[in-house]
């Protein structure tokens, strides 16, 4: 048995959901234990891209059972659209499980996430507009509304008709908004009872005995460590724990259940939206990046920004998740690249940085140092051994690995499943 973490270790859209496709091959149980549908996974199989925001990777595999944990917000009218289009490619949701603790995101908090980025102005964080961090607010405050309260009519009644009164003070004082007819969202729920009844399942207890059975495990994280709301750049996050430490509270398992946290990367780094960025490329490199890259946000669109691999960042990945071992993506995309650079440290005035700073406006005043290699011209997709590549890309490799002193055990080399390079026998 295995209880593997997979995480990304940097603003997120690092290929996370090739990664978790590769590993929810031979998984039994693939876990989501955070974010909702503001997340992004893109798995190619083929000729067929699939992009899934919500539903676990593993539902592609028929032996595999899909959980949405605890720690998750669920759009359920996303959820059965989702759905829909996995049946309509032949692939079985049955066993998809829903934690009847995940909190549901109603039509006020989309609303809601939308007003509040407008009226933010030149300060807005570039929400997702998913109604995430409002659904995520009412559960701190603890008047949110969760899946469970679905299989009783009069319990989801009164929770909405209080939720709307509250919420209708904020849409009519303070947006000069109508207000909302909590009636109209009942009745709207109503044709959604059937993803609940069918899906709702104990899944801390289902986890819990998986793991006595000996199974395989894969946790599934969303967006990534740069994001969490108490590790990453701070307001320019995601509204939930994306690091390690929720694969446990988002699951109902503990801790000591987890054997490996796999941190995904890719060979450069993006990130979407606004926030501090110190080795972003404002220049050819980073459109030759974004072009080559593909780099539109899976569930935005949105265009990313891209920049030479942070070490310092990635080292403090490495330490706020305890992360064992590294799956570096896309490193197809710097072929052709003359040459490459790797950020391996931070300049602030006369101080020279060398661990990620606690203090966020050095993320805005540093300036990157950088570690300078060759590049090179072949063509990487097709190799399938570490010794393969080229002298370059090794040397490049190697530099990672070293610097951040955990193993680089996995390579992708082209976003196909199957291209790949492993470096363990494990």
């Amino acid at each position: 048995m295995t209880a593997t973490v997979v995480l990304g270790a940097q603003w997120g859209d690092e290929g996370k959901g090739k990664v978790t496709d590769f590993f929810a091959s031979s998984a039994d149980y693939v876990v989501r234990f955070q974010g909702g549908n503001n997340a992004g996974h893109t798995i190619v199989v083929g000729n067929e891209k699939l992009a899934l925001s919500l539903t676990p990777s593993g539902v592609l595999y028929p032996d595999c059972v899909p959980v949405i944990g605890s720690g998750c917000v669920v759009d359920l009218g996303f959820l059965k659209q989702e759905l829909a289009m996995l049946n309509s490619k032949n692939v079985s949701t049955q066993k998809l499980a829903i934690s009847p603790n995940a909190h549901l995101i109603m039509p006020y908090h989309k609303l809601l996430d939308e007003l509040i980025e407008e009226s933010l102005g030149e300060n807005k964080i570039g929400t997702t507009k998913k109604g995430i961090g409002p659904c995520y607010a009412d559960k701190i405050q603890r008047n949110g509304i969760r899946v469970q309260d679905l299989l009783n009519d009069e319990i989801f009644a009164q929770k909405v008709k209080i939720n709307v009164k509250e919420k209708n003070q904020i849409l009519t004082k303070i947006y000069n908004k109508d207000p909302l007819d909590p009636e109209e969202i009942i009745n709207e729920f109503k044709i959604y009872k059937d993803i609940v009844n069918n899906h709702v399942k104990d899944t801390s207890l289902m986890i819990s005995d998986a793991i006595k059975a000996n199974k395989n495990i894969l946790f599934e994280g969303a967006q990534g460590t740069l994001l969490d709301i108490d590790h990453g750049t701070y307001p320019f996050v995601t509204s939930s724990n994306t690091s390690s430490g929720n694969a446990a509270t988002g699951s109902g398992i503990g801790p000591l259940n987890l054997d490996k946290i796999v941190g995904v990367t890719k060979a450069y780094i993006s990130r979407v939206g606004s926030g501090p960025f110190i080795t972003e490329q404002k220049n050819e490199i980073g459109e030759y990046l974004i072009e080559k890259g593909a780099e539109f946000g899976v569930v935005t669109g949105r265009r990313r920004r891209c920049g030479w691999l942070d070490l310092i960042s990635l080292k403090y990945s490495v330490r706020v998740n305890s992360l064992s071992e590294l799956f570096i993506t896309k490193l197809d995309v710097l072929s052709g690249l003359e040459e490459l650079k790797l950020g391996i440290g931070y300049k602030n005035g006369d101080e020279i940085i060398n661990d990620y700073p606690y203090e966020q406006n050095m993320l805005y005043d540093a300036q990157p140092i950088y570690d300078t290699f060759e590049g090179w011209s072949e063509d990487i997709t097709s190799v399938k051994k570490f010794n393969d590549l080229p002298e370059n890309a090794k040397k490049y490799i190697n530099a990672i690995e070293e610097y951040i002193q955990i193993p680089i055990t996995f390579i992708s080399v082209g976003p196909e499943r199957n291209q790949n390079i492993v470096i363990t026998d494990d």
